[in-house]
């Protein structure tokens, strides 16, 4: 299919073939047939892309902290190759389209094939002919509304919301500052709604468009609408200001400042400065409100991705409900589109669009919409290039390709001689495409039912989000494919029971991502501790950071927590130093999602591992202290290993910082090559991920967990 994207480095616009979205659980799959460009939001994006890394790193001064975070907890390098892995990437664009259903998935209700809907979603609602989104950010079409207007439902909503976040009243005045389409629908919305409206903009054309619209006084050119706004209040100043303007200025916040009565209500709606003055809004005790998008629900993945809808009595206006809303207000004419909608162009001719976007073109716009040819089939899926050195050994397919994947596997299994990437399987067909082209892959595949039972792939990569882990896996034992998991092998009890059932019946190689126990650190440290024969203990300290609270990783249904997430990569490497599995957990809950840990082992010693959140960050990430019979290993975040006996310390191995990813891949490959065992062997990895299981059961309970039995 087609696919708007843009270049994160660069700057370049394209209109691009990449694969169809997958349908998924709570989302239905749609046909586009019109999408409208956000000139405001997705000109931010287009001259952000273009931008040099310095002008990036002004642009987002949030971004350049988190990565020197990065760099000082995880060094020159890794932060190097996240860096480059972002920045090869494409950007969909897009976020408010119309089609029809072409498919329902799992857990939908109220919609059907062929019924006409409104899609909204910055990741969904693209420039594509085929989306796929979550029920919660569709609205059915009222007959008697075009799938063209339908496709303004988003930046609509976006309107409405300010209007509804000011609390208007009937008869109230309100500045409207700004005239674009946002600006142009807002006023609208308030004379619709009774109140007297004032509209300002530095263009003379919009504002008499919006005069035409129901704004009682327009001002524009620059003049000052301070004599308006006095003479029709009687002095005392507007009763609200929305201000609809992108700028990165603050004077349109400071001109809504200077035209509301005391006691006035400011929403902002746009993206502006926000550079205030205190005492304007002090002496007239102004409030100041944020519009946030198209409303409740907007950034809540509880509401976008599962679908769990907020209680109609409670909360009148989702986001969901304002797509409907505004339908409506189509259907009744309330709203009107037409005059908005300036210029139309055929999807493939994108990129002459978003010129107008741009600047390049002195021609004025307002509303840009992107037709769709929705009735003739889709062609074929591109198939990538032919990739340098296809002729591997073995042939990998990848099912998903996210950040960490592409910044640190996928560099290594595409310099490994003996691999041939052959396919690759995303959520975004974008992904896939972007993936496809960096790394020189085959051909790109819209499921990973595709990957799994193609007959060109030996061996399949799983690299997606925790919650597919398990299913995955099993079917590429049953497909008789070997198989590299990203870690964890699972994330509840009832998927770890599903591999091991699908190892029993059709055993294969199964490789799980427990890298470290590869690190060339890790590996002198294993020699050296050969000779014991007595059990031994370990203390290992994880300083691994707060994620954000909506971070995907904490959701239990997804990323299964940061114990079974990560914690399960540090018990492995206390199983794998030890040589033993874990026979006896006991926890304790640390902060919000760490936990202090203490294990035994089968072979007598004991380890007790702190996983943290909210360590300094300038601690090191990981320190490990390992003790036996007078003698102590310490390993510092995989960049030197020492051994102190009698007093006196020995350095054992130092070098750049190595957690043996690329060590653990071309194993795996070389297994698969050559007809060997997984270089982690399943029972260890059955092992950790049972322990892991078990921390989430010890620190529920409060009660150790054996594992003896």
């Amino acid at each position: 299919m087609r696919q708007v994207l843009q270049a994160t480095r660069g700057g370049l616009t394209r209109v691009a073939d990449v694969p169809e979205p997958g349908l998924r659980r709570g989302c239905v799959l749609v046909r586009t047939e019109w999408s409208l460009i956000s000139a405001g939001t997705e000109r931010l994006i287009i001259d952000l892309a273009g931008k040099s890394l310095v002008g990036k790193a002004r642009a987002r001064p949030d971004l350049v902290k988190k990565t020197l975070e990065k760099m000082r907890r995880e060094g020159l390098m890794a932060t190097y190759r996240a860096v480059s892995g972002r920045l090869s990437g494409d950007v969909p664009l897009g976020y408010s389209a119309a089609g029809r259903v072409i498919a329902v998935g799992e857990g939908v209700t109220g919609l059907a094939v062929g019924d006409r809907v409104a899609c909204a979603g910055a990741g969904y609602a693209n420039h594509a002919e085929v989306l796929c989104v979550p029920r919660n950010l569709t609205a059915r079409v009222p007959e008697g509304v075009s799938a063209r207007h339908a496709a303004t439902a988003t930046l609509g909503a976006i309107a409405l919301h300010g209007v509804r976040t000011t609390e208007v009243r009937l008869g109230e005045i309100v500045v409207v500052i700004g005239l674009g389409l946002l600006g142009q629908m807002a006023v609208q919305m308030l004379a619709a709604a009774g109140a007297r409206v004032v509209a300002v903009d530095l263009d003379a054309t919009r504002a008499t468009l919006a005069a035409s619209l129901g704004a009682e006084v327009v001002v524009s050119g620059g003049d000052d609408p301070e004599p308006a706004i006095r003479g029709l209040t009687g002095g005392h100043g507007a009763d609200a200001a929305l201000v609809c303007a992108g700028s990165a200025s603050s004077e349109p916040l400071a001109l809504a400042a200077r035209l509301c009565r005391r006691g006035g209500v400011i929403t902002l709606v746009g993206a502006t400065g926000m550079d205030l003055d205190r005492r304007a809004f002090y002496e007239r005790e102004l409030r100041l409100r944020m519009s946030t998008s198209y409303g409740p629900g907007r950034y809540d993945p509880e509401y976008e991705e599962k679908g769990l809808d907020y209680p109609y009595p409670y909360v009148r206006w989702t986001e969901g409900r304002n797509l409907g809303a505004i339908l409506d207000l189509v259907r009744s004419g309330r709203l009107c589109l037409d005059p908005l909608l300036t210029h139309t162009f055929p999807i493939e001719e994108a990129a002459t669009a978003y010129q107008l976007v741009r600047g390049e073109s002195d021609e004025a716009f307002l509303g840009i919409l992107l037709e769709y040819d929705a009735e003739t089939a889709l062609p074929a899926p591109a198939t990538g290039v032919a990739a340098p050195g296809t002729n591997g050994d073995v042939r990998v397919g990848l099912v998903g390709a996210g950040q960490f994947a592409s910044a640190v596997l996928l560099p290594a299994l595409h310099g490994n001689g003996r691999v041939a990437l052959t396919a690759v399987a995303t959520a975004s067909g974008a992904t896939a495409s972007a993936v496809a082209r960096r790394f020189g892959i085959s051909r790109t595949e819209s499921s990973a039912e595709a990957i799994l039972t193609a007959n060109d792939i030996d061996a399949v990569a799983v690299l997606t989000r925790h919650d597919s882990h398990a299913e995955l896996v099993a079917a590429a034992l049953r497909a008789g494919k070997a198989c590299f998991v990203e870690k964890p092998l699972a994330i509840r009890p009832e998927g770890l029971a599903l591999v091991e059932d699908a190892m029993r019946e059709r055993p294969g190689l199964v490789c799980v991502g427990f890298n470290r126990r590869f690190a060339p650190s890790v590996v002198a440290l294993r020699k050296d501790l050969d000779a014991r024969t007595s059990p031994l203990h370990a203390r290992y300290r994880v300083n691994a950071g707060r994620l954000p609270p909506t971070h995907w990783t904490l959701d239990p249904d997804i990323g299964g927590g940061r114990i079974l997430g990560e914690a399960c990569h540090f018990i492995d490497l206390l199983a794998f130093v030890i040589g033993a599995a874990v026979t006896r957990v006991q926890a304790e809950p640390l902060g919000d999602d760490g936990a202090a840990i203490l294990l035994r082992f089968a072979d007598g010693s004991t380890a007790a591992l702190d996983y943290l959140s909210g360590g300094a960050p300038g601690l090191p990430k990981e320190t490990l202290d390992v003790h036996w019979e007078g003698s102590s290993w310490l390993l510092d975040d995989f960049r030197d290993l020492s051994r102190v006996a009698g007093g006196k310390p020995e350095r054992v191995w130092r070098g750049p910082q190595d957690k043996g990813h690329g060590a653990e891949l071309a194993a795996f490959v070389a297994a698969v090559a050559d007809g060997g065992e997984s270089p982690v062997p399943f029972e260890s990895a059955v092992s950790a991920t049972r322990a892991s299981l078990a921390v989430l059961e010890a620190m529920r309970t409060g009660s150790a967990v054996d594992l003896s039995r």
